[in-house]
């Protein structure tokens, strides 16, 4: 499977040099290549096919690359930064990115950020694929290694970010997989599952008590305290069967 891919940046230079080592790249095919967002956020619905990986560059006229993410509301498409300063790595981590590529940069660093992306892609496909053989299913299968291995929902307790990787824990066992928070969410049904933070979902049912900004989840070690995201708690308290005196 080849990965369909744009650029935006503004810089002539460094979008000549994505163009090559996309060229040079086997699984990677151009659909279009932006000197600005405004003309990408306006023109990306009209591409032949759908965009699998956007190289994104952060400092750029009248829209940044912040600016850009923050129009994606809902997307699959994998993110990574291209930029030539570093100071925007922690907020860019925060959108899920894929990977923060600093310029000046060789196609071997170019080609690992690719190989991250496409194994991401891969553990989504399986994943989708599989769960859409029973939309009403009771579990999800996630790649280990080179085996697909089923877990009940019941089974999670929670979920929890971890940079470019997620950690999955059950009462038994922790599983790290290269996902990203927004992908699994999107495969947990939204009855079962909550966001409560950017670096964690939980299983409503795990719930043990709520302590002001923290949620006690159960586990195999005792009681775990998982802080509740200002913009997450008003939702999390709507969902729940909460008598208020």
């Amino acid at each position: 499977m080849a990965m369909n891919c744009i650029i935006i940046d503004d810089d002539k230079m460094s979008r000549k040099i994505l163009e090559e080592y996309i060229q040079r790249t086997d699984s990677l095919k151009l659909l279009h290549s932006y000197a600005n967002a405004i003309d990408a956020i306006n023109q990306m619905h009209t591409l032949p096919e759908p965009v699998h990986l956007i190289f994104l560059d952060i400092e750029m006229p009248e829209m940044n690359g912040i600016d850009f993410l923050n129009t994606l509301k809902q997307t699959n498409s994998q993110i990574i930064i291209v930029s030539a300063k570093d100071k925007y790595a922690v907020t860019a981590f925060e959108y899920d990115v894929t990977d923060y590529l600093l310029k000046p940069f060789n196609y071997a660093r170019f080609y690992k950020s690719v190989d991250r992306a496409f194994k991401k892609i891969d553990n989504f496909m399986s994943v989708k694929s599989l769960n859409n053989e029973n939309t009403t299913s009771e579990e999800i299968f996630i790649k280990k290694n080179a085996t697909l291995l089923k877990l009940n929902f019941n089974d999670i307790l929670f979920i929890e970010a971890l940079e470019n990787y997620i950690i999955i824990n059950t009462f038994d066992e922790k599983y790290t997989i290269h996902f990203t928070m927004k992908a699994i969410e999107e495969k947990l049904p939204p009855n079962k599952f909550k966001r409560i933070h950017r670096s964690y979902i939980i299983n409503l049912n795990k719930i043990k008590g709520i302590e002001e900004n923290s949620v006690l989840i159960k586990t195999n070690e005792g009681t775990k305290l998982l802080p509740i995201g200002k913009s997450y708690k008003e939702d999390l308290i709507k969902t729940l069967n909460v008598i208020l005196k």
